[in-house]
């Protein structure tokens, strides 16, 4: 199944993308579930399949402003340079472990939101990536256990200010500027997925690729990566791991490609969803 997070009539509210609109499940599951990370802490999301089944769409996507597909995360766990081609753009070395870093839940956008590049910058690059959403928290998962931890998988765009990002050795500055990150459009279940592993990502500008990678090209698989990041942390329902970038960045390009005021990015995984923010100036 398709989830999607969104405002209508100034109210938040989730539900179940199907043919021709939304199946509005807000309050309908419990009266108490009004988003799609309760909906995942409360471990509904088998009886949200159940309600949507034969129900013809209640609001059309027209009707509804969407939001990033879990708003309001406890952790984004981000992983950089775990794709061949980018570290090696990047020059950096073989390491043995991830590179983590946070971004901050107020930072993100929702599918058709604008991305919006910082007055202070003119290094706003583009990162095309696979969110993974946790469905059932815990420490210490094992690597066999992993892929029974994911309540879905979405579209990711990790908006970098490069400049600010090479300020020092940590990464955050650069990645956390306001409206930088898109998430969405749809948190789609694993189910519906199937084989991670198989999937394409592709990241379009102003709808040329310049991004283009396979899943099974990570240097840490998604089963590693939740088995590392739950080691050190408890993962809770609804946190994201954002999980790298394909090679192809605007800043390793000759010359550099950054975005500006009116361009489009677009985060393209078959299988997950079609993200699109366009890009608008700080104001």
């Amino acid at each position: 199944m398709k989830f999607v997070s969104f405002t209508r009539l100034g109210r938040a509210g989730f539900g179940a993308l199907v043919e021709g609109g939304i199946v509005d499940l807000t309050g309908r599951l419990s009266y108490d579930c009004l988003t799609l990370k309760q909906a995942i802490l409360d471990d509904l999301l088998e009886i949200a399949g159940d309600y949507v089944q034969d129900r013809r769409p209640e609001l059309a996507l027209s009707d509804v402003a969407l939001v990033p597909v879990i708003p309001d995360p406890a952790k984004i766990l981000c992983i950089g340079v775990n794709y061949v081609a980018h570290r090696e753009e990047t020059k950096r070395p073989e390491v043995g472990y991830p590179t983590v870093f946070t971004r901050f839940a107020d930072t993100q956008i929702g599918h058709g939101q604008p991305m919006v590049k910082p007055a202070r910058s003119n290094s706003l690059d583009f990162e095309a990536e696979l969110a993974v959403v946790i469905g059932r928290g815990g420490r210490n998962i094992a690597e066999e256990d992993a892929l029974d931890h994911i309540a879905g998988y979405s579209c990711y765009h990790d908006g970098s200010v490069r400049d600010w990002q090479r300020h020092t050795s940590q990464f955050v500055p650069g990645k956390n500027y306001p409206a930088t990150a898109g998430f969405g459009p749809a948190l789609v279940t694993p189910d519906e997925v199937g084989d991670y592993r198989t999937l394409s990502i592709t990241g379009r500008l102003n709808g040329e690729v310049v991004q283009q990678a396979t899943l099974d090209d990570l240097i840490f698989p998604i089963p590693q990566l939740i088995a590392y990041l739950s080691a050190f942390t408890a993962l809770s329902a609804g946190d994201v791991i954002v999980t790298g970038t394909p090679g192809g960045v605007g800043e390793r390009r000759e010359p550099p490609l950054f975005m500006k005021a009116g361009d489009v990015f677009e985060v393209d995984i078959p299988g997950v969803g079609l993200l699109r923010n366009p890009v608008v100036a700080e104001m």
